[in-house]
């Protein structure tokens, strides 16, 4: 009975230290990983507006070319370059899909887009986030939305071509895109 009683003791003082432990490492790296994906966004914004940067220079580059406006509950990144980005998320085929998307400021035509995160198919469906793909939408219009087509098909204005091979994850950003770009043009827009 003793033993047992020693045993629970010690399980309970090992368990405290333990949580303790952990606590302080996480109210000391809390402050770390917000500051790194603060980065990480303002990194993938400036990428999606094409603004040249250094990555010890991302925050220096961010303020003093780009204006972040709050319009219609909806957060807008507008660059000095006259184009205008914002965040679009959904679920995609595995789980979901976070971006950003530069365009004009008339909110027609895409300049930029970058995945910041993804759980499709490795080497399938997460090939949606390789730059390759990626500049199949640069100069495409949302008129009246984008439309996704087979692989080397895309001939209109706002055709995409899907992945052979990662239709699913090709239609869910499409899917994702054109439902985040009726809400922020509302937005935009004031309607």
């Amino acid at each position: 009975m003793k033993e047992k009683l020693l045993m629970v003791i010690f399980l309970l003082v090992l368990g405290s230290i333990l949580t303790t432990a952990l606590v302080a490492v996480n109210y000391y790296t809390k402050p770390i990983i917000e500051k790194n994906e603060e980065l990480k966004l303002k990194r993938n914004i400036l990428r999606a507006l094409k603004l040249d940067f250094q990555e010890e220079e991302i925050e220096e580059v961010f303020e003093e070319n780009v204006t972040v406006k709050e319009k219609g509950g909806r957060t807008f990144f507008i660059a000095r370059t006259e184009k205008v980005a914002f965040l679009f998320e959904g679920s995609g085929l595995w789980g979901p899909i976070r971006g950003a998307i530069a365009m004009d400021t008339a909110l027609t035509t895409i300049d930029g887009i970058t995945i910041i995160y993804q759980e499709e198919t490795p080497g399938l469906g997460s090939r949606i986030a390789e730059r390759e793909y990626l500049d199949k939408f640069i100069g495409k219009k949302f008129s009246p939305e984008l439309e996704l087509t087979g692989e080397g098909k895309a001939v209109e204005e706002n055709e995409i071509d899907a992945i052979t091979g990662a239709t699913l994850s090709s239609d869910a950003l499409i899917r994702i895109l054109n439902n985040n770009y009726r809400e922020y043009n509302e937005a935009f827009k004031g309607e």
